[in-house]
């Protein structure tokens, strides 16, 4: 037996935690009754279907993207804006975004079909490193670098310890790289601004071993086996 939402996720219907939601919404059925959370099946001998349709295993994809700016980092938008999936040229399986960048954020994002590795990937207990490069305004002194590493207080708590580096710095703006273990919205944003260095341009370029280098914006690539093994590895997948 297994819990339904976790195998919707290793399906690749969406990642565990939006698994959850659709389980909640009524829409997925298990031997011809809507499911309910906790529910467990045995995926050999229980009918699932989402939206009336049949879910099974699908072959594992695993995406690189390079986000650019004014995409939206999701499968659909109501407003018909562009989505990462249609960057996504010559895909034709059902993969999601692990996590989201914002419309104006440029970048490394993932995009599965692996649910229970994109849970792990997004969730603070596994502690991967996202690293981004931020260009803020005004000169930033090392010892407000160090205020970011040792976290900072934001609306919704003190953010965890994290890494800073100043790459370059002038009279009116820093470059900056940052290295964070959370996933909070706007994170990076709110924890510059908060110090007195409002972000003019960010971008992520690595999400652990996975590095955004030789992707222009718009482009992307298929993870390599040694990146997934290590993204596995990293998130308790591998033993």
């Amino acid at each position: 037996m297994i819990r339904l939402q976790k195998f919707l996720a290793e399906c690749g219907l969406a990642s565990r935690r939006t698994a959850e939601q659709l389980v909640a919404s009524g829409r997925v059925t298990v031997n011809g009754k809507t499911a309910q959370l906790g529910d467990s099946i045995d995926p050999t001998s229980d009918q699932v279907l989402f939206d009336g349709k049949p879910v099974s295993s699908e072959k594992k994809v695993y995406i690189l993207l390079n986000k650019p700016p004014g995409v939206i980092s999701s499968v659909r938008d109501t407003h018909h804006r562009k989505t990462v999936l249609d960057c996504l040229t010559g895909v034709h399986a059902r993969v999601f975004p692990v996590g989201r960048l914002d419309l104006d954020v440029e970048g490394a994002l993932l995009l599965t079909n692996d649910g229970e590795l994109a849970y792990r990937l997004t969730h603070p207990r596994y502690q991967v490193d996202k690293v981004y490069l931020a260009r803020v305004k005004g000169a930033m002194s090392p010892e407000t670098a160090m205020r970011l590493e040792k976290g900072v207080v934001l609306e919704d708590g003190a953010t965890a310890p994290a890494k800073a580096r100043i790459l370059n710095r002038g009279a009116r703006d820093t470059l900056i790289q940052l290295t964070l273990r959370e996933g909070r919205k706007r994170e990076v944003k709110r924890m510059c601004e908060s110090v007195g260095h409002p972000v003019w341009e960010l971008r992520r370029v690595a999400i652990a071993n996975v590095r955004v280098k030789g992707l222009k914006p718009g482009e992307w690539r298929r993870l390599s086996d040694s990146e997934v093994l290590k993204l596995r590895q990293l998130t308790g997948l591998h033993r």
